[in-house]
């Protein structure tokens, strides 16, 4: 078994090429370079580093996690993802850089007012405080249980030491060092995967054709739900609410849009989001594929499925089997690497985004001033404590799979944004600027209110990530009702 001391070595010299990395891209500190890069990123690099930030420290362990219950359908939602990546590239991106935003929110108020803005800015505030603070949590307690509690450091601790890690590497250039240090961790990421496949593949005694023409695989090898639309993971509902996702965690998200609006030009950036959607496609599959190879592992082995709390957890399968199955220290520490990279890369683009948006979008900062860099400063350690605080408190209300709560809150939070955009795209209508948080509240508690209903009361339907187009629908039509 890999000891903590080795680990805690191995995380040392990983932050430690990280910082040199910030070091070298930070020697302009002003909000200009922080914001966008000076819009002078390359494509390509920009393409491969968002893998890791879209796939995060959720993906390398709860999708594989989730195989043992799902199967491959998780695979139906990424089919989604694709459709919206496209749509994406050739919808959103090109109203972008047309009208050159630093915060893709600043649309909504030349298209609709102030108080759009807000709601706009406010809505993927919550949704990426909540959504990044669901991954950082995730990472924490896998270091929390492999490494530190043998070490004797509590849970705050370890949370704390993982944001201000991020702090360190982000507080000077922001966007433009995450674009570099994102393309590193990125290939960190597929690396250990791979490897991971290949060790396990061979401790089994197997060829990778041998796994895959395997009875074991062929149980967990179904991709596509097709028995009844009334259950929660039919492949439709699965594929529209997959693709709707994406537009609303990626179109509409200032965390991701940020790297693609520090390409040179609209094309670059066009061109960076379709070879990005692919290669996402090809990552994810691979992490589904690991997930059942995991299963067939432990099931051979005897390998239980993990405790957190009394409960089972199959999001810690993956760190069990990588950490303390006897596979060796080399795979251990590439497990360990390839976590905290998946894991980085998503949270500090987020830290990155929050202090962007808050700054643009709530205080209206002049990035120009000079006096505007302290004030950028100072919000960017307020959204570190405010992420700290975020996990800690999931660590006690969080009982099931990390991606699964994940996209169920996302159905809620990105439904303001989805109607907000599509009505400020589609229909040439003013609103009532003064009546939108009205509407949106009214919808919130609503989507809320119909996504929690029994299945019995709905007839036998149980609702899946198809909630996302409908809250985007309700919001819609509220600002249709409040148009002038």
């Amino acid at each position: 078994m890999l000891s903590p001391q080795i680990i805690l070595i191995a995380i040392i010299s990983y932050f430690v090429v990280l910082t040199a990395i910030s070091y070298f891209t930070g020697k302009e500190d002003n909000n200009e370079v922080f914001f966008n890069a000076k819009r002078s990123s390359n494509w390509a690099v920009v393409a491969f580093g968002m893998v890791g930030a879209s796939l995060s420290g959720v993906t390398f362990i709860s999708v594989p996690g989730w195989v043992g219950d799902s199967q491959f359908t998780y695979f139906q939602v990424v089919i989604g993802y694709l459709i919206g990546y496209l749509i994406v590239a050739n919808l959103l991106l090109p109203l972008y850089y047309k009208i050159g935003l630093t915060s893709i929110y600043e649309y909504l108020l030349t298209r609709f007012g102030k108080n759009s803005h807000y709601v706009g800015s406010i809505s993927f505030l919550i949704s990426r405080i909540l959504g990044a603070s669901f991954r950082l949590f995730l990472v924490a307690i896998v270091l929390q249980e492999f490494v530190f509690n043998d070490l004797g450091i509590p849970f705050e601790i370890t949370v704390i030491i993982s944001i201000l890690l991020i702090w360190l590497y982000t507080r000077r250039a922001g966007i433009k060092t995450i674009v570099w240090t994102d393309t590193i961790q990125t290939a960190l990421m597929i690396l250990a995967v791979i490897l991971s496949i290949y060790y396990i593949n061979d401790n089994l005694g197997w060829t990778f054709n041998d796994f895959l023409s395997s009875e074991e695989f062929n149980k967990y090898s179904k991709i596509f739900a097709t028995d009844s639309f009334m259950d929660r993971s039919y492949f439709l509902k699965s594929i529209i609410g997959g693709a709707f996702i994406t537009i609303c965690m990626t179109g509409l998200d200032q965390d991701m849009m940020q790297k693609n609006l520090t390409c040179r030009n609209i094309n670059d950036a066009k061109k960076n989001m379709i070879v990005f959607s692919f290669i996402l496609t090809g990552v994810t599959f691979l992490f589904i594929v690991l997930g059942a190879l995991l299963f067939i592992y432990a099931n051979k082995n005897g390998v239980s499925i993990p405790l957190l709390d009394s409960s089972p957890r199959t999001d810690l399968l993956f760190p069990e089997i990588a950490l303390r199955s006897g596979l060796g220290e080399f795979l251990g520490i590439v497990f360990i690497l390839g976590l905290i990279a998946a894991a980085y890369s998503s949270a500090d683009s987020a830290l990155t985004s929050l202090t962007t948006s808050f700054c643009v979008d709530i205080l209206k900062i002049d990035s120009s001033k000079k006096s505007s860099v302290k004030t950028r400063k100072m919000i960017h350690v307020f959204m570190s404590i405010l992420l700290i605080l975020v996990v800690i408190i999931y660590r006690y209300v969080l009982d099931k799979n990390v991606i699964d709560s994940l996209l169920t809150v996302a159905q809620y939070t990105y439904g303001p944004l989805l109607g907000l955009f599509a009505f400020g795209i589609f229909t040439k209508y003013k609103i009532d600027d003064t009546k939108v948080f009205f509407v949106v509240i009214i919808n919130i508690i609503l989507v809320i209110t119909i996504g929690n209903l029994p299945k019995e009361m709905l007839g036998g339907y149980s609702i899946g990530y198809e909630l996302l187009p409908f809250n985007g629908l309700l919001n819609f039509i509220g600002l249709y009702l409040i148009r002038k």
